[in-house]
C-alpha cells in the first residue's frame, strides 16, 4: 500500500525535476513546455494523495480540471510553435523574444 508520505516525496521529486529543467534548459521551448507539464503533474499527485488520505473525492475531481487546462496549454503552445517554426525556421527561445511588440 502506498502511503501519503511516499506520494508526497514522489510529487516533490517531480516538482524539483521540473524546476531544475526550467532553470537548466533555456534554449529549447519544447522542453520548457514539458517541464511545465511536469509541474502540473506534481500538483495533481498532491491533489490525489490528499484526496485519498482525507477520504473525499474533491481533489480527484479538481485533477480533471487541471488536466483540461494542461491539455489546452499543450495544444495552444504547440500550435504557436508550429506557426513560429514556419515563420522563423526555428523554435529557440531567442526567436520568441524577437516577437515583442
Amino acid at each position: 500500500m502506498i502511503t501519503l508520505q511516499q506520494m508526497l516525496v514522489l510529487s516533490g521529486l517531480l516538482f524539483a525535476l521540473a524546476v531544475a529543467g526550467i532553470f537548466i534548459n533555456r534554449k529549447n521551448i519544447i522542453l520548457l513546455l514539458m517541464c511545465i507539464e511536469l509541474l502540473l503533474l506534481a500538483a495533481n499527485f498532491n491533489f490525489v494523495a490528499f484526496s485519498r488520505y482525507l477520504g473525499n473525492i474533491d481533489g480527484q475531481v479538481f485533477v480533471f480540471f487541471v488536466l483540461t487546462v494542461a491539455a489546452a496549454e499543450a495544444a495552444i503552445g504547440l500550435a504557436i510553435l508550429v506557426c513560429l517554426f514556419r515563420l522563423r525556421r526555428g523554435i529557440g527561445v531567442a526567436d520568441i523574444s524577437t516577437l515583442k511588440g
